[in-house]
């Protein structure tokens, strides 16, 4: 069994130093499974070489091999290899995207080093690391419990079993050795497990390979990179496609080969005509939209674990979001105490956090009821106006009663040196110490008016309250004690500053927020306000936990469409919200932080877990994860979804726009007579320039400036958008059309074959060109898109001029009338396409100069 290592002998509490885990780190490595090999690039290949576009290039360059014409296929084996080569590049920079985002969402670990809590990544921590375990989390490695406080794991998978073990802290003395989970593991905890309650502190003894799940073989992915549903929509369409395009090629060659006898020129008929109808990019420009829009999320301080979600984020129609931390900066402080029996005089805090000495016994008693090293933001504030040379550090805590369902109360048990009695300190929810204190009804009644005008005002309002009890056994219940109420400490957590102007944006994007807290409905509703939630006409919808639960689902789903706040609300409320809102077929983001918020991220059509403060198995659940906890990076992601989204359509729409004036060039002379205009070559050449245009410049084109100025998309997800695939079809037409016109034109100007070719593939060339810069959403810069422009007519250029190139794609230098017609042909374009689009947009306009600048990194 692994064994505590000696490390320096470090202090139970304070943990190892920086430089003995640096120290211990070369020594065990990292605290990780065995994960996956990176696919190798011979296996890349190999998958690139059984696509149907690349089959139908090898057989064109073998064809040529086989009638001697080397000039043709080396030129041809060039563009197969340059083919194979983007692919394979773009391949590349999935699988880094992808292994990027695997390495922010691995597990983090809170630790003490240097005598300080630190979150670091989990695979970090080493033997002798004291590891801080908080209700939530997953227990990252395998450790023996040095302190324990009501703690209990989840140990499911690894023993099967569901039921929670409690656990509590060794007795014996170091060196520790792990035990196998069962009976006699109390005071071990196992990587993997899940602590379902309470806290502790662990020092680690085994970790990687050498941890119990380790010695087991599981493992478990952070990330599912497997395809999506449109994705796999998409590769079957394309392969169906495929068959069809296949079996109509056999056709064109037999046709041809039995009308014109030229079996050679047939086959090359065939395969350029199959080349050109196959849209073979469609699964490529989809994996690429999805890993690079995941990996700028991750820019944007969201990690995207499922990547469906990002074909869902756009069409969010209600965003339900946690008060604190999210709408607010979960930054608590104390803003005022007030006295039992004068709850009128309050005392307002300032920056300095001082008070006068009448005020001691609450601040102390507030003090003993919360933990000596807080986690949670308001005992972490009362914290902050501990006075100077406490006293209380002698004493000893007995006892403490969690925090329940049934009581909103926390109460601690403690020993004082030298004393015949025991003091309890309680602090929660003024309705629960009333209950404890046995306040009379119109003292409650008093209490209650008076914490509901605090409440009003944005404040957190804490009853305290004292009791004793003699030495010896404790009651099993606080009810069982006698309490004094002692008074109120009211706590702030003020409205991030950006969130107004986030409501705002989701107000324009026609996206409703719900605001879901635990906190009493006046405090609810302030904040609401303050951050601008509501309808237009300024109401604001509350209802209460109770309330709702009052309620059958039909009449929630009525009263869902009307309510903007739900406050002392339960985990468990959320997920009802969720059945209720998706029953009016709304598209629900949810988010969410704690253990029990599992249920409704897992039920929302998106599950967004809070990064920062939100629990493992939340962040498990969730298909976003917010690094930053703040509201404003959720509204940015939904404006970047918005944008992947639209770019895709872009991106799918150009790729059949693209192919129809390929498709039709290259049957033109197999229905209408004549040589061949396209060969293959010219295909691949074309193929070169389609690929990065659709799958780079066009993901990263910035968004339209009506991106968030429009409600969200609602019906089934489509590749083309809202005006669906006749506008592209249209575009696509009108550039055959084009080139149709230049070709007839130049065959009544001269016999020249290879002239009327140059022209017809110049023409087509500067018509793809027209048709990208058409779907430009103006504004900032596109230099991706540039680049594909710039390089493309730079190619072209070389083609025509180089004698050499020009002999390779069999084309002829054409007179300067015959270039400058080419020329205003393509030129013509740009504005004509530009029309069809603003036909088939439905008559918006489209004005490069609104868009609005993509947000930076």
């Amino acid at each position: 069994m692994p064994t505590a290592p000696e490390p320096g002998h470090p202090s139970p509490m304070v943990g190892l130093t920086t430089e003995q885990a640096l120290a211990l780190r070369q020594i065990h490595g990292p605290n990780a499974l065995a994960t996956q090999e990176a696919r190798p690039l011979w296996r890349s290949a190999l998958e690139v070489a059984r696509e149907p576009m690349f089959l139908l290039l090898m057989a064109c360059l073998v064809l040529y091999f086989l009638i001697g014409d080397w000039q043709e296929g080396l030129a041809l084996m060039v563009s197969v290899m340059a083919v194979m080569g983007i692919t394979l590049v773009q391949e590349r920079r999935t699988e880094r995207a992808l292994d990027a985002l695997k390495d922010l969402a691995s597990p983090r670990a809170l630790v003490i080093r240097d005598g300080q809590r630190q979150r670091i990544d989990a695979q970090a921590l080493v033997p002798g690391d004291l590891m801080v375990l908080l209700e939530g989390d997953r227990v990252p490695a395998d450790g023996v419990l040095v302190q324990a406080n009501n703690l209990q794991t989840d140990e499911s998978l690894l023993t099967g079993e569901s039921l929670p073990v409690d656990k509590q802290a060794t007795h014996r003395p170091a060196p520790w050795t792990m035990t196998p989970p069962g009976d006699d593991s109390a005071s071990c905890v196992f990587s993997g497990a899940l602590v379902v309650q309470g806290q502790g502190f662990a020092q680690v003894l085994a970790t990687g390979a050498h941890s119990e799940i380790g010695r087991i073989g599981g493992a478990l992915s952070l990330i599912e990179t497997g395809r999506t549903p449109l994705q796999e929509a998409t590769r079957h369409m394309v392969r169906r496609v495929a068959v069809g395009v296949l079996v109509l090629g056999v056709v064109v060659l037999l046709v041809m080969g039995l009308t014109r006898g030229d079996w050679v020129q047939a086959m090359l008929a065939a395969i350029a005509w199959s080349m050109a109808l196959l849209p073979e990019e469609f699964p490529v420009v989809l994996t690429i939209f999805l890993a690079l829009g995941a990996w700028r999320m991750s820019r944007r301080h969201v990690l995207t674990r499922r990547m469906p979600a990002l074909e869902t984020l756009g069409a969010a129609t209600v965003l339900c979001v946690d008060k604190t931390g999210t709408l607010t900066e979960n930054r608590m402080r104390v803003a005022r105490l007030a006295l039992a029996g004068a709850l009128d005089q309050e005392w307002t805090l300032d920056d300095s956090g001082q008070w006068p000495a009448q005020f001691g016994a609450l601040v102390d008693l507030a003090l003993l009821a919360s933990r000596r090293e807080p986690f949670d933001p308001m005992e972490v504030a009362i914290h902050a106006v501990k006075p100077a040379g406490s006293p209380h550090e002698a004493w000893t805590l007995a006892r403490e009663y969690p925090l329940s369902p049934e009581l909103l109360a926390v109460s601690r048990v403690w020993c004082t040196p030298d004393a015949d009695h025991q003091l309890i300190a309680t602090k929660g929810a003024p309705e629960a110490i009333a209950s404890l204190c046995h306040l009379p009804p119109d003292e409650v009644q008093a209490l209650l008016a008076h914490v509901q005008r605090m409440a009003g005002q944005g404040l957190r309002v804490l009853g305290v309250a004292r009791g004793r009890t003699p030495l010896g056994s404790l009651a099993e219940l606080v009810h069982d004690f006698d309490f004094e109420f002692m008074g109120l400490i009211a706590l702030a957590d003020p409205v991030r500053a950006e969130v107004p102007q986030a409501m705002a944006q989701c107000r324009q994007a026609g996206i409703r927020i719900i605001m879901i807290t635990g906190d009493y409905p006046a405090t609810a509703c302030s904040i609401a306000r303050q951050a601008g939630i509501g309808s237009a006409d300024g109401t604001l919808g509350c209802l209460t936990g109770a309330e709702v639960a009052q309620m059958d689902d039909a009449l929630l789903r009525e009263k869902v469409q009307t309510t903007h706040v739900f406050a002392r609300a339960t985990p468990q409320l959320k997920l009802r919200i969720v059945r209720a809102l998706q029953g009016h077929g709304e598209v629900v983001a949810m988010t969410g932080d704690g253990v029990n918020d599992a249920p409704a991220l897992r039920a929302a059509d998106i599950g967004i877990a809070m990064g920062g403060r939100g629990t493992d198995v939340a962040r498990e659940a969730a298909d976003l994860v917010v690094t930053d906890d703040r509201f404003s990076s959720i509204v940015e992601s939904i404006r970047l979804g918005r944008r992947i989204y639209a770019n895709l359509t872009k991106a799918s729409g150009y790729i059949v726009a693209v192919h129809i004036p390929i498709a039709g060039l290259a049957m033109w002379p197999v229905l209408m007579g004549g040589p061949l205009m396209l060969l293959p070559i010219h295909v691949a050449f074309l193929e070169l320039m389609i690929d990065p245009a659709c799958s780079i410049a066009f993901e990263a084109e910035p968004e339209e400036a009506r991106a968030m100025r429009e409600p969200p998309r609602r019906g089934p997800t489509s590749l083309f958008g809202a005006s669906g695939i006749w506008p592209w079809v249209f575009q696509g037409l009108l550039l055959l059309a084009a080139v149709l016109l230049v070709h007839g034109w130049a065959h009544q100007q001269t016999d020249d074959v290879a002239q009327v070719r140059a022209l017809s593939f110049g023409t087509l060339v500067l018509g793809n060109m027209a048709l990208i810069l058409s779907r430009r959403a103006g504004g900032q810069a596109n230099l991706a898109m540039w680049a594909v422009i710039a390089g493309t007519g730079l190619v072209l250029t070389l083609i025509l001029t180089w004698p050499l190139l020009r002999g390779l794609f069999s084309l002829a230098w054409p007179s300067p009338q015959a270039a400058a017609v080419c020329a205003v042909v393509g030129a013509l374009l740009w504005p004509a396409l530009m029309l069809v689009r603003y036909l088939g947009s439905g008559g918006r306009t489209v004005d490069p100069r609104q868009a609005t600048p993509a947000p930076g990194p």
